[in-house]
């Protein structure tokens, strides 16, 4: 919900709306509706507006939450035969950097099982400032943090020796430890920097979606949105959070290899986010068991304008894409709505820079 009302859906809350107890809907120009249908889904069970039946129907696991996934979309597909024709897009940022691979490859395998009567027409999948292989993300703070003239020389040393904590425990499958050790190196890195947020290391506050907080625990929303009014809406949910703390370390790498070979990935990151930002993915991406992945490397990085503006930077090749937005950090439409709008449009429609006729660098044997 609040990539819905704080993002990129139709109505968004204006961030600076006086009164924080009834915040102010407004049209959203960048919404990503403007030419295409918009389904939002409460993720894990548990979450949002969703129900767990108990504490244990709570996924623990990524299999798990594709499972959930693929049953909660195969059934919205249902509803209408005309939505059969259509290719489905699938998208997410942070922490969907693993729920998107999950359900993405979950899809395409069951593709493979199922009749054309029961298959998902699945057009590809788009991540956002994701967490997708932690430990290789983890090990980038301090060098990201350094060259970007946040900490110095002895301060990148003594959170490399915390990120090398975290890794060393991932490669032990000491899972939970995993996280709590990579939380560690976030709060250092908070600390050491000062910064409001490593979100976006512009701003001089957090991201204001407490507001969506306030306007989901409304009695009048929740009967607008027709929810079960007995649920207190929170942006995240303690138990699942718990639920799945063992989960977080865990790569799914694997699994955006295994889309590439059948569909279209876009992955795109806001310049401005510390946390999961260009670095963070650029580590893990150019470590994947892809064939074509010499290809991708050696593709030229396309200076992307939007009405005749600088708006980023676009480097693809073959099924997969890469875009940096520039002025965004981790919440990407909050920032850079109409571009954003812009960005995924052409990404589905395979215009401009996303055109499959769009030659970036020419092909490099791998024999």
């Amino acid at each position: 919900m609040t990539g819905n009302f704080f993002e990129l859906g139709p109505w968004r809350i204006n961030p600076q709306t006086q009164d924080t107890q009834h915040p102010v809907l407004e049209p959203n120009p960048g919404s990503w509706n403007a030419i295409f249908g918009l389904l939002f889904l409460d993720n894990p069970i548990g979450t949002g507006f969703s129900i767990a039946a108990t504490p244990e129907s709570i996924p623990r696991d990524q299999e798990t939450v594709a499972e959930h996934l693929h049953a909660a979309i195969t059934k919205f597909v249902g509803l209408d035969p005309v939505f059969k024709s259509r290719p489905v897009y699938i998208t997410g940022e942070s922490y969907a950097g693993k729920y998107i691979p999950a359900i993405g490859s979950y899809i395409l395998k069951m593709n493979a099982l199922l009749s054309d009567s029961r298959r998902v027409n699945l057009g590809g999948v788009a991540i956002g400032n994701g967490l997708t292989d932690p430990a290789t993300q983890v090990a980038t703070h301090a060098v990201n943090a350094y060259f970007s003239g946040f900490i110095n020389e002895r301060q990148k040393a003594q959170l490399e020796r915390a990120q090398l904590e975290a890794i060393d425990l991932v490669k032990k499958q000491n899972w939970s430890a995993a996280t709590d050790a990579r939380n560690r190196v976030l709060h250092m890195l908070t600390n050491m920097t000062g910064l409001a947020t490593l979100y976006d290391f512009t701003r001089r506050a957090p991201y204001e979606t407490g507001l969506v907080t306030q306007f989901l625990k409304s009695n009048e929303t929740k009967q607008l949105l027709k929810a079960n009014a007995t649920i207190d809406w929170e942006e995240c949910s303690g138990l699942v959070g718990d639920m799945l703390h063992p989960d977080v370390m865990k790569s799914v790498k694997d699994k955006v290899e295994y889309m590439l070979t059948k569909t279209r990935v876009l992955l795109y990151q806001g310049h401005r986010d510390l946390r999961d930002g260009v670095v963070s993915v650029e580590a893990w991406v150019k470590t994947m068991n892809w064939g074509e992945m010499s290809n991708y490397l050696a593709a030229e990085r396309r200076v992307w304008k939007v009405d005749g503006k600088l708006a980023g930077y676009v480097q693809k090749w073959d099924k997969l894409s890469q875009v940096v937005i520039l002025g965004a950090g981790h919440l990407v439409p909050t920032d850079q709505g109409l571009n954003s709008q812009a960005m995924i449009e052409d990404w589905v429609l395979q215009r401009g820079l996303f055109s499959p006729t769009n030659i970036q660098s020419e092909p490099i044997s791998t024999h």
